[in-house]
Parts: structure tokens; sequence; C-alpha cells
């Protein structure tokens, strides 16, 4: 189907209101606006470059826990959650009281990141799996009687108080199984001629419009985009998240979608897709290029440790994992004495790596501020 003759779907009188019955999406695709060829060009070019950068950099599994933690404070901030990316980072005792709901939806989102990111080494990309990061992002937070891990059997709405001012009313729960059946054919069709970026694109268009849980589907939509670039191999690493583009760009995002339903607009959406992924792995090429040079010269000052710097460079491994840290994590990650713990922080201190940042004689917290601004 040509973009130009697409029709998004159409609205179905349901009890005194009116759903959106997206059509399907599983069958070939093909465009005249030659923007798209360009835009799919440089897209691809970034996300290869951004891709050759995780196979060069030292130690890339370190680097690659900060983009998701980024990646999960920036998804959850779309949906209104207040936490920053360093308290994303902290224990949950030093988080103040009232924003310990934000945080924890942040740390489920980490946990169901990891764990997709292990399931797929060893199983395809598929609505099980999108089922199951569903549960573990919605266990023990706002959304946690919402039918975790399972599709709606309710109708559901975006904006507004109810469904008689609701800004978009996605399909009835009845047709949803088979709307995400088609989702999930149209994932793995090879049999149609299909950029994996285009059908990224759509495939993210067709998950947000179904709106397949009756929480959740913001943050799920926006990771099945690199999940499905590391499923097929545009990704050795998941280093690329589009969650910081799109909130930075949040009234656009928005509109883009809602305008291919409300006028079949699909090449426009596809248009601001490409073109954050042209941003997104441009900012994700600096930022490996930005941590290189930092590790650099870390390193050459941890050599000055000499008896100590088989250690400071255990340490500075953990920090890159956790950049936030107290003497406690450092006594329990490197099995030493809380005495050689507190000298080695010392030690990060005079060199300028770390800062403590409560100011507190006790329960101190450390922060890697060169490394986090980064991101």
């Amino acid at each position: 189907m040509n973009f130009k003759d697409f029709k998004s779907g159409v609205y179905r009188q349901q009890y005194q209101y009116k759903s959106f019955l997206p059509e399907p999406i599983n069958h070939s695709w093909t465009w005249d606006d030659p923007k798209i060829n360009v835009l799919l060009e440089k897209a691809t070019k970034s996300l290869g470059e951004l891709n050759a950068f995780s196979l060069i950099v030292p130690d890339i599994d370190l680097f690659i826990q900060m983009h998701i933690v980024k990646e999960a404070q920036a998804s959850s901030k779309i949906e209104g959650t207040n936490t920053e990316i360093d308290e994303a980072l902290m224990d949950k005792k030093i988080i103040a009281p009232e924003k310990r709901n934000d945080w924890q939806e942040v740390q489920n989102y980490v946990k169901a990141m990891n764990y997709a990111i292990g399931e797929l080494q060893r199983f395809p990309l598929s609505v099980r799996l999108l089922k199951d990061m569903h549960k573990t992002l919605l266990e023990g937070v706002r959304g946690e009687y919402k039918s975790p891990g399972e599709f709606r059997r309710s109708q559901n709405w975006i904006g507004g108080s109810n469904l008689s001012d609701a800004v978009y009313i996605p399909p009835s729960h009845e047709i949803v199984t088979d709307l995400m059946s088609d989702f999930e054919k149209f994932l793995h069709n090879d049999e149609i001629d299909v950029p994996h970026l285009i059908k990224a694109a759509i495939s993210h268009y067709q998950f947000e419009t179904i709106h397949p849980f009756l929480d959740g589907n913001g943050r799920i939509g926006r990771l099945l985009i690199t999940f499905y670039f590391v499923a097929n191999g545009l990704l050795s690493k998941p280093s690329l998240y589009l969650s910081d583009f799109f909130e930075r760009n949040r009234t656009s995002y928005y509109d883009a979608l809602s305008r291919v339903r409300a006028s079949n607009d699909l090449a426009h959406w596809v248009k601001f897709f490409l073109n954050g992924i042209v941003s997104t792995a441009e900012k994700g090429k600096n930022t490996f290029h930005s941590i290189l040079e930092l590790k650099n010269s870390i390193d050459g000052e941890i050599v000055k440790l000499n008896k100590k710097a088989g250690r400071g460079r255990e340490l500075i491994h953990f920090l890159y994992r956790k950049p936030v840290v107290t003497t406690n994590d450092v006594v329990k990650s490197l099995n030493v004495t809380a005495k050689s713990a507190i000298q080695l922080i010392k030690d990060f201190e005079k060199m300028g790596i770390v800062s403590e940042v409560t100011g507190y004689k006790r329960n101190k917290v450390f922060i890697f501020k060169d490394y986090l601004k980064l991101f």
C-alpha cells in the first residue's frame, strides 16, 4: 500500500461514544515522498555509526546500563513522574518519602528493560515478551490493579476525565487481540520489502493507536522501538532510546501520531520518527565519544594511586554502572572494609572524580558528576 492511499481507520459507535478501529498493517508499504528516502538514508547511516561505537567502546555494557537508566527516567517523565536521573540512581531509603512512588516506577522500568534484553538473546520479539515487560512495569506502583501483563478487558481512553470528553478513544477491547495478532505478524513478516526503520515507525504508531493495555502503553511502545532494532540486528546493544527526543518534542510527538488518525498522514509521522532516529543517534555518538575521553583521562589519574590502583579500577568500573554511591555501596561492591572504602573514596575526591553532595557527617552520598552530566 502506498502511504498516500492509506486510510488509518474508522470510528465505530459504541455505547454513548465512538472508538477508533485502526486498519491492519501487515502488508507491504510504499511511498512517493522523496524526503522520506533522504531521511531514511540519514537515519540508517546514523544508526550504523552508533552501532559501530557500541562495538569498539571497551566495557560497553557498563555504559549501556546508564543509557537504560536515562531511558527509564525520560520515558517515565513523559507519563508524569518527577524523578531526576541522579535520584533514579540512589537507593530508596535516600529518596524523600513523597517521591518514592515515582522512583519505584523508574526502577520497574529499568527492571523490565533488563529482563527484555536478556530474553531477546534467546527468543524473538513477541507479544508475549511485551506482556511480560508490562507485568514488571506495573508491579507495586500506580497501575498495579490495571491487569498487569494482560490486554485490557474494558474500554480505555486518552486525555479528558472520562469517555465523554476524551481526546482519543482506542478500539474496543473485544478487537484488541486480533489487532495485536496482525501487529505481531507484521513485525516478523519477511515476505514484504519494507525497511526496518519504516517498519519500526509504523509499528510504534499502530501500538499506540491500539493501546492494548489499561496503563503503561506509552512506555512499552517506546521500548518496542529499541528492542525491534536489537532483535533485527540493527543494533548489537540497546544503545538508542527515543524517549528523550519524544519528551523534548512532546507536543510534536503527540500531534504527529494524532495526525495519522485524523487525516491519514502516515508520511508526516514517518518523517518525524526518522528525524528522531537521526537526532538521537547523533547524540548517542557524542555521548560515547565523551565517555571515551573521560575514561582515558581517569585511567591516567588512577595509575597514580600506585598500589591502590587495582582497587581504584574496581571502583571506577562500579561508578560507571552506578555513579551515585554511598560508602556502604562501595563496601559491598568491592568487598572491602568500611575503612578501606572511605579512604578510596577520599582518594577519588582528591582527584576530582567524585564529590559529596549531602553535606552530612553521616550517610554521605557521592556523585561521579562528570560522568553523570553526559547523560
